[in-house]
């Protein structure tokens, strides 16, 4: 078998022609091709890498927001929860004031009342004993009550100091008189008793009277110009009076 060296050039030929039709018309768009797609790809790689970065950064942002959001809520919740103790501890102050003023008020309220009533229990029994007392005084002799009213008046008078008498008597010269009231009418002894017993301690040239008067209950009032000297229950009981009015005014 011969070897035909014009059919191997014209096939060479032809193979290098194929070669670079298929390096112009293939190789080349299809590298392109593989380019272009590694170039997109690359690209989309990098928005990626670009998105995840910024997902990342927007979640740091977000965590960031959050923990700011969480500390407010705790600071709010803290101080909500202190202005709620502050509020609840000005309710307790106040409710302890009230009840205290309550108890101090009803305290006040039931003193008063029971001071009250004793007020009126004392005046009840100070009435009650006048009316007893005036009951038993009428069940005795007016000369009796005359006697010890007039003895007890004649003590006091001796019991004065000589500038005390001598002031009293100085207010009866000779045109006046000195008035006794007697809670009931003396009898004719009886006045002449008291008058010598007044004369026999204020002097025998003094002038007397005698008047009558009921409230007095028991008792009699030497009536001078310028004084009066009570020895009367009347007297005795409007002092007790006034010092009860006063003993409850002071409590």
């Amino acid at each position: 078998m011969g070897f035909d060296w014009s059919t191997f050039a014209l096939q060479t030929v032809n193979f290098a022609v194929l070669v670079w039709l298929l390096h112009r018309f293939l190789y080349q768009p299809v590298l392109r091709l593989i380019d272009a797609r590694r170039a997109e790809i690359d690209q989309q790689y990098a928005a990626a890498a670009a998105a995840e970065t910024k997902a990342k950064d927007r979640l740091a942002s977000v965590e960031a927001e959050r923990a700011g959001i969480a500390a407010e809520r705790a600071t709010v919740l803290q101080a909500a929860t202190v202005q709620a103790e502050e509020a609840a501890a000005a309710r307790r102050v106040r409710a302890e004031a009230e009840a205290t003023g309550l108890l101090d008020g009803a305290r006040k309220t039931i003193a008063n009342e029971r001071q009250h009533a004793l007020a009126e229990a004392r005046q009840v029994a100070l009435d009650l004993g006048i009316a007893l007392a005036g009951r038993l005084l009428s069940e005795t002799p007016i000369e009796l009550r005359a006697e010890a009213w007039i003895e007890e008046i004649g003590q006091y008078l001796a019991a004065l100091s000589s500038p005390e008498r001598e002031a009293l008597v100085q207010q009866l010269p000779d045109s006046v008189h000195l008035r006794v009231v007697t809670a009931s009418t003396l009898s004719a002894r009886a006045a002449q008793n008291w008058r010598s017993r007044l004369q026999r301690e204020l002097g025998d040239g003094i002038a007397v009277d005698f008047a009558v008067e009921p409230k007095l209950v028991a008792g009699a009032e030497l009536h001078f110009p310028n004084a009066v000297l009570r020895f009367s229950w009347h007297s005795a009981l409007a002092a007790m009076r006034a010092e009860i009015e006063a003993d409850a005014h002071a409590r």
